[in-house]
């Protein structure tokens, strides 16, 4: 049971490939397939963290790879959806911020790390990722939607909204990491 938390942030992983299968073949039938696969990767996000706290089982394996997974899935979402159509013209644009604020983020806890400061999640990053995921589920099943649905409509804006909060959240980790760097480099100074 302790590794429970561990083997649901993997699978969230493994789904992955075929989660662009499913999006890149493309039929009606795959898309609300495809959307059944993501929502399954969204809920073990949801409850490897729930269970890690509940269980009070914090991993290494599991601080390693909860973050690689999220930005993996998030990531290749984005990039699929784009590559075929599913998200196009100016709607590219919150896709290109999203994914450009994942690698913001895991530069600056790269850094972070280097010089043991922790850089936590705070309550509007939970937002924005609740956000990308009902926006990204939206987007997945596309034109498949009933018609009484406007999916694409509800994903893509859901989708700005969230590359409003990622741009947000991104200046605030930006901004704190830069305030550990420049102590770090008067500490040098001082030296």
């Amino acid at each position: 049971m302790r590794s429970l938390p561990n083997i649901l942030t993997m699978s969230r992983i493994a789904v992955i490939p075929v989660l662009v299968i499913l999006v890149w073949v493309g039929t009606d039938q795959l898309k609300w397939i495809a959307l059944g696969v993501y929502t399954f990767a969204c809920i073990t996000d949801y409850f490897d963290g729930y269970l890690a706290r509940t269980l009070n089982h914090h991993s290494a394996m599991g601080r390693l790879f909860d973050p690689i997974a999220d930005k993996l899935l998030v990531g290749a979402c984005l990039l699929v959806l784009c590559s075929f159509g599913y998200i196009s013209g100016l709607t590219v644009l919150p896709a290109l911020i999203i994914l450009l604020r994942e690698i913001l983020v895991s530069g600056l806890r790269e850094y972070l790390a280097e010089i043991r400061v922790g850089l936590p999640v705070s309550r509007l990053a939970k937002w924005k990722t609740g956000l990308q995921m009902f926006s990204l589920g939206f987007l997945i099943v596309g034109d498949a939607s009933p018609p009484e649905i406007p999916s694409v409509f509800i994903g893509e804006i859901c989708l700005w909204l969230a590359a409003l909060l990622t741009l947000w959240t991104g200046y605030d980790y930006l901004r704190s990491g830069l305030l550990h760097a420049s102590a770090g480099d008067s500490d040098r100074l001082e030296d």
